[in-house]
């Protein structure tokens, strides 16, 4: 049974980081960002401003504009590779409260449909617990299926949904319980862990 961890970015990861990015344009020339990784696809050509920005994401005061923000690797301790990312915003401004919550998750285009998202999202609860966090709001397309299902996995209750100008197509709400997720999940989950 694999294995897997959360990471924060780090130097060494620069060039898995860089295939990562690259494997996601494959799949989709057209991808405007990748999911969860605190636009690391505009830093191709700049990791080392990628850790910066991830820097400055921690130390960032909360205001209306920025949040602080904690962003990690999802590695498969096998063959130590990106199997996906994880943002974790540790507080929410009013638009954040409307419209993007507080995590942002995504798995690598050739390790998808594995269940792998729910282990990122599982770990990432870990975290949450870790801050105090009790509650976390979560989002997706509505046509995200595979994003839906890894949110009620974990005990994600649908609120609303609302039609996004922006992205063209509605956009669901998802409330998960912290704690409660997690003892519900912890035998399920350890042996990934």
């Amino acid at each position: 049974m694999e294995k897997f961890k959360l990471v924060s970015p780090t130097i060494e990861y620069e060039e898995q980081a860089i295939e990562f990015i690259k494997e996601h344009y494959e799949h989709n020339p057209n991808v405007l960002h990748i999911h969860g990784g605190a636009s690391i696809s505009k830093y191709v050509d700049d990791y080392a401003g990628w850790l910066q920005k991830l820097e400055n994401d921690r130390a960032t005061i909360a205001n209306e504009e920025r949040v602080p923000a904690e962003t990690y690797f999802l590695i498969r301790i096998s063959d130590n590779r990106i199997i996906g990312t994880i943002s974790i915003r540790l507080e929410l401004n009013d638009h954040l409260r409307k419209f993007a919550g507080h995590i942002g998750f995504g798995i690598r285009p050739t390790e998808r449909k594995k269940g792998y998202n729910r282990i990122n999202l599982f770990l990432a609860l870990l975290e949450c617990q870790k801050r105090n966090i009790d509650k976390v709001m979560l989002t997706c397309d509505k046509e995200n299926i595979a994003s839906s299902k890894t949110m009620i996995g974990l005990g994600g209750v649908f609120e609303t949904e609302f039609y996004d100008e922006d992205a063209g197509d509605f956009t669901q709400i998802y409330w998960i319980d912290v704690n409660e997720a997690i003892k519900n999940n912890m035998e399920r989950f350890k042996p990934y862990i």
